[in-house]
């Protein structure tokens, strides 16, 4: 180290060191030995294993991650420009993943992935959708914001304002308060509505940044979504969890002959039919306010072949190691019913979007449920994450979402 420390020493044991020289950024309460100094909440501090320096990150005593590594140069001063720096790096690479009109309705920010803690920001159009779960990074937020506002601005894209939405339980797991409203930005007024119109795949959407699910809209499926629509030519498809329609209306673009859309959420079904007449398909589309565990028993149950193309996009079942095994029940029942639906030769789309559900795990049930079902997966893409969702792979939970297309033979 070049420069003169000034922060508070964290000293981490073995464990904690053979984690962090394998580039996990994460260090937990239990890991810490000692400190020196008196860490500040939200503060930064140095870690230490042995004399060895090991990194400078966010620290907070209230959380079970209490250091959270923000850089692994001890070099580095951090400041307003570094900052500005990261956003930039973070910005650029989207640009580049994501090109063309992709670039519009993104994710630019993925937390740790772009070596900023417990950050997500998604573009959506003229407006960007932040969320915060780590207290570090909601005390430097301004700075942050002004360099998305700069380093967008100068690259010719145009963004009228900034939600904030921290209406996520999770925030209280880092004595953070919830809340959700426009960033005031000093002089800048804040957009009239919270309504934006996307364009993703050639299929344009209503986003509601303010009442929308996570940020606004799922925008990690989209070219899973690209993918469903290659193969919908022709096809009867049964889109489950629909949310507000999107792999439904994918489908339908792509030349579905008809496509039924189900999802639990009264609210989601009503976006999804405005989205359809948006997109001049609602002719070949109808929809449904049901339980898709209670539908897709009711069409077993009366052996219905009404459907050649199912899609099942569930929540995630699990958020933790301790319930996976009831997760894959409940990902086994779903997908044993579709397959027992489908003709042969009929085509699923499935995912999971849980961390803790592996794709070991996955691959494992889906085995499972098709022995059970007595039929033989034809394999025809596996896919995870959009790119603007990147998985570092020393750092496991970016790796999250499965993604598998069949033919049930």
């Amino acid at each position: 180290m070049k420069q003169e420390r000034q922060y508070p020493k964290v000293m981490i044991s073995s464990k904690a060191e053979r984690s962090v020289k394998n580039g996990h950024p994460w260090i937990y309460g239990e890991e810490i030995l000692k400190t020196e100094g008196v860490p500040q909440n939200g503060g930064l501090v140095d870690v230490f294993a042995g004399n060895a320096y090991m990194g400078t990150g966010f620290y907070n005593s209230a959380s079970k991650i209490t250091v959270r590594l923000i850089s692994r140069n001890a070099n580095d001063v951090f400041d307003a420009r570094f900052w500005r720096r990261r956003v930039e790096y973070a910005v650029r690479y989207r640009k580049t993943v994501m090109p063309g009109a992709d670039f519009a309705c993104c994710r630019l920010i993925h937390g740790e992935a772009d070596q900023m803690p417990g950050l997500t920001v998604d573009r959506y159009s003229n407006i960007l959708s932040v969320q915060i779960t780590c207290l570090g990074m909601e005390l430097i937020k301004d700075t942050v914001y002004r360099a998305l506002w700069d380093v967008l601005g100068e690259m010719g894209e145009t963004i009228t304002g900034i939600y904030e939405r921290n209406d996520i339980a999770l925030r209280t797991l880092e004595s953070l308060s919830e809340s959700k409203g426009w960033y005031r930005f000093d002089g800048i007024p804040a957009p009239e509505s919270a309504v934006t119109e996307i364009c993703e795949n050639g299929v344009k959407y209503l986003v509601d940044v303010e009442n929308g699910q996570k940020t606004g809209f799922f925008l990690d499926q989209k070219y899973n979504r690209a993918a469903v629509a290659r193969i919908a030519k022709d096809k009867r498809v049964l889109d489950c969890f629909t949310h507000t329609g999107s792999f439904g209306l994918n489908a339908a673009l792509g030349g579905a002959e008809h496509v039924t859309c189900v999802d639990i959420s009264q609210s989601a079904i009503e976006m999804s039919k405005e989205n359809a007449v948006r997109n001049g398909v609602d002719g070949k589309m109808d929809f449904l306010c049901e339980d898709v565990f209670d539908l897709l028993t009711k069409l077993a149950d009366r052996k219905c072949r009404d459907y050649d193309y199912i899609i099942l996009d569930p929540p995630a079942f699990t958020k933790s190691r301790k319930t996976v095994q009831s997760a894959a029940r409940g990902y086994k029942e779903i997908n044993l019913k579709a397959m027992k639906l489908l003709p042969r030769g009929g085509y699923l789309a499935t995912c999971s979007c849980s961390h803790f559900m592996t794709d070991k795990l996955f691959r494992k049930m889906l085995a499972s449920a098709a022995k059970d079902a007595s039929v033989s997966l034809r394999q025809i893409e596996a896919r995870q994450q959009a790119p603007d969702h990147p998985i570092l792979w020393n750092v496991p939970e970016t790796d999250y979402l499965k993604f598998y297309i069949f033919q049930v033979v």
